[in-house]
């Protein structure tokens, strides 16, 4: 079949005209009567009738008008398949692995310097339990995964963990729950309100023990997985809780609250796993380089000045 000879058809067909058709078309009316002509003989059926001054559809011809609207519209659809397939083959893709105990905006902070390449990103990005990214990083489905610990000993995956930076905690608080801490930092977080880290992540066990070493006893109204959702009931005052330090003013401004205070002896640590050891990707190169050299550059200076074991600050923001 030939479809310039159904594109002329189905013209004639929608307009009613033959002079209408070769008027969109920019043809003359006796090519496009000839063609749809030459279309009816391979057919074997008149599609055609002549109506007043115009042409109607006969029952073949609605039939086949049918079929010729599906077959266009199918036409369209392939132009703009191949189209966006060609455009997706030039973007870079970089699969990227969340795990769920990472803060959201440490995660964002990190994974920010990869979409600002000069070539263009197409970004997938998980957030699961860290077992589960290994297992997808195994399998090459992953790129990098973003974690606040090393690979753990149990896990049989041949990859490599790099430490991309680590950051003090700081204590917030809501405006009103600020007013009814009493006393220097961190003795006032002593029988407070407090919403805990998850037990499963790394800094939740870190912190706990501070707290015995502190000798405090906060009163737990909370534990959280998710660091989001313990930040939304942070900022309406349930409970102090937690967050790097490196963030400090963002969460500050973001979340209306104020810094209680904030420690250097209890460290998040970030990590960038990969299954190469040399870091190839430039995505991975863009996240590694700017987290070791932007973001954390400052708290691992004074982690090292301190030994990492940086005296608790002994203030209340007001």
């Amino acid at each position: 079949m030939n479809y310039k000879h159904l594109n002329y058809f189905m013209r004639v067909a929608k307009t009613g005209s033959v002079t209408r058709a070769s008027e969109q078309l920019h043809l003359t009316p006796q090519t496009i009567s000839g063609q749809v002509q030459l279309l009816e003989e391979a057919l074997g059926s008149a599609l055609l009738t002549k109506s007043g001054r115009g042409l109607a559809l006969t029952e073949a011809g609605h039939l086949a008008l049918g079929y010729a609207e599906q077959i266009f519209s199918l036409g369209a659809e392939l132009e703009e398949a191949i189209r966006d397939h060609s455009a997706d083959a030039r973007m870079l893709e970089f699969r990227v692995g969340i795990a769920d105990a990472v803060p959201k905006s440490i995660a964002y902070r990190l994974v920010e310097p990869a979409t600002l390449l000069p070539e263009p990103i197409h970004m997938v990005c998980r957030e699961w339990p860290l077992e589960s990214l290994l297992a997808e990083l195994a399998l090459h489905r992953l790129d990098l995964v973003i974690s606040d610990a090393p690979i753990p000993p149990h896990v049989s995956v041949r990859a490599f963990s790099h430490r991309l930076g680590a950051s003090g905690l700081s204590f917030f608080a809501a405006p009103e729950l600020l007013k009814r801490c009493a006393g220097a930092f961190p003795q006032c977080l002593d029988g407070a309100p407090l919403l805990m880290p998850g037990k499963d992540s790394a800094v939740g066990h870190r912190l706990r023990d501070w707290f015995q070493a502190q000798s405090l006893r906060p009163r737990v109204v909370g534990e959280f997985d998710d660091s989001a959702l313990s930040d939304e009931f942070g900022r309406r005052a349930a409970g102090i809780f937690v967050g790097p330090t490196v963030l400090a003013a963002e969460i500050e401004k973001r979340l209306n609250v104020r810094t209680l205070g904030a420690t250097h002896e209890v460290l998040a640590d970030f990590f960038a796993i990969s299954i190469q050891r040399r870091m190839t990707h430039p995505c991975v190169v863009a996240i590694t380089e700017s987290a070791r050299n932007k973001l954390f550059a400052v708290a691992m200076k004074a982690v090292r000045k301190r030994g990492g074991k940086a005296a608790a600050g002994a203030r209340i923001a007001r």
